[in-house]
């Protein structure tokens, strides 16, 4: 499960680099953190708050966000990138049950536990963001055998569209940035491909411009990106 980045008063990711938020980042791996730690400049590291936590369930969020609070205060900005980029473990039939529930729990449940948990903190801050990043494996199949993760990434799709439907008036800005092309690292970039870096300032632009609310950015190559760095939406 990948991280939650969340922005703190003064609000994997370079964002405590490149913006001067603060940020604070929860994952149920210790060594993606550290990791992330020694991936940013040590001029930074005062700025950057871990939290090795599993926002899988509900107990597990809440507990999370207890030690969030506890740790450093006032939320601002919540990030929600959970789950895994890519899944092909074969056609429909040749899967189980639980592999199913798998794929479902770390692409849907989890987005699910972590916004109740979350959502709250931020939920009637005019000032506030809560931004979903997503993909569009949930829109067609990428090729044979990656059929549960679109299963997975559709429901993710469908959870943002109903809260932004549910919600339509909460103050907060409340977005959705859906990655419609590969994202890796700089050393790895091929034609069609996004830098991770690239992807993390476009979203931290978003979240502190915060020029729009309850809508989709559908970023499907490199200038989508600098554009969304640039002008906070597209």
């Amino acid at each position: 499960m990948e991280a939650t980045g969340h922005g703190i008063p003064e609000t994997h990711h370079p964002w405590p680099h490149s913006t001067g938020f603060r940020v604070a980042v929860i994952s149920r791996d210790g060594s993606r953190l550290e990791k992330l730690r020694h991936f940013l400049p040590a001029s930074t590291h005062d700025r950057l708050h871990t939290l090795v936590g599993d926002v899988g369930s509900e107990e597990g969020a809440e507990t999370v966000r207890g030690a969030l609070l506890k740790s450093v205060g006032q939320v601002t900005d919540v990030v929600s990138s959970l789950g895994f980029s890519w899944w092909q473990g074969g056609p429909p039939h040749a899967q189980s049950l639980k592999e199913l529930h798998r794929v479902l729990d770390t692409l849907l449940l989890s987005t699910f536990t972590s916004w109740k948990a979350f959502f709250p903190l931020v939920k009637d801050n005019p000032n506030a963001t809560y931004t979903f990043i997503t993909g569009g494996a949930g829109e067609r199949l990428l090729m044979p055998g990656t059929g549960f993760l679109t299963l997975g990434a559709a429901g993710a799709l469908a959870f943002c569209q109903v809260l932004r439907e549910e919600y339509p008036d909460v103050p907060c800005k409340l977005n959705e940035v859906k990655l419609n092309m590969g994202v890796t690292t700089p050393e790895r970039l091929g034609p069609g491909y996004g830098s991770h870096l690239e992807v993390g300032q476009a979203v931290a632009s978003l979240v502190e411009k915060r020029r729009v609310s309850h809508k989709v950015l559908s970023v499907g190559t490199p200038a989508d990106l600098k554009t969304l760095t640039a002008e906070g939406k597209l």
